[in-house]
């Protein structure tokens, strides 16, 4: 039987769907744009640009890119894959993207339905490495504010995930005990082997059949799941 009192999620790929955000956003930039006709499509550019996004956000962890270059170097390389050069198309598209994506709101199926269930039995909590400002909106316009105890933004306490300093802080700022804490994310390095590291049990939500890094507390692939054994 699990002495479980808190529960810290991450909130991009975890309860915020990060690619339908992300499509309908882009979506929305092309067609403001006029863009549309230059791209080979949707697919396509989405394809590319997780696959830079995701090593960017990567270098960003380990200090080697800034937060403004990242947003806009992102776009810039996507662009580039696909055969447009233009840096300041890229700095406008990348612009428009970050104040349209934080507006969006698909969550994961059951999302809502499982917070409401879980913050009438534990204290719950946002952990995460996005941008302070950018998290604050996708929270409060999908309405999950209200479901949370504190965030606790990289940005604002100093250190990222898989930094096991982030998650000491956070266990440290709710006057908690390590067993007490549970850690559940998509992310098998920045997540799980995180708060591992941390001495934090872990719920592994595994929506892409990924491998993980090492064996979680648990596997899910849906957030409901977490009503079976919480």
């Amino acid at each position: 039987m699990n002495t479980y009192k808190h529960l810290f999620f991450d909130l991009d790929n975890t309860l915020w769907d990060f690619k339908a955000n992300a499509r309908d956003a882009f979506v929305e930039v092309f067609d403001n744009l006029g863009l549309t006709g230059r791209l080979p499509g949707i697919d396509s550019f989405l394809s590319v640009y997780e696959k830079y996004n995701e090593h960017l956000w990567t270098e960003y962890r380990k200090g080697k890119v800034k937060k403004e270059h990242m947003r806009i170097e992102r776009i810039v390389l996507t662009f580039g894959e696909l055969g447009i050069v233009d840096n300041e198309l890229a700095r406008r598209v990348g612009d428009l993207y970050v104040d349209s994506a934080p507006r969006k709101t698909n969550l994961f199926p059951g999302v809502k339905e499982t917070l409401e269930y879980l913050s009438g039995k534990y204290r719950l909590y946002i952990l995460t490495n996005g941008f302070s400002e950018i998290q604050v909106q996708k929270i409060n316009n999908c309405g999950l504010k209200d479901y949370f105890t504190k965030l606790f933004m990289a940005e604002m306490v100093g250190y990222q995930k898989p930094d096991r300093r982030f998650f000491e802080y956070a266990v440290k700022s709710v006057h908690a005990h390590k067993n007490e804490c549970l850690m559940i994310g998509d992310d098998p390095d920045a997540d799980i082997r995180g708060a591992s590291n941390a001495g934090m049990d872990q719920v592994f939500f595994n929506t892409g059949n990924k491998k993980p890094i090492i064996e979680a507390t648990w596997e899910i692939q849906e957030i409901a799941e977490l009503q079976g054994f919480l």
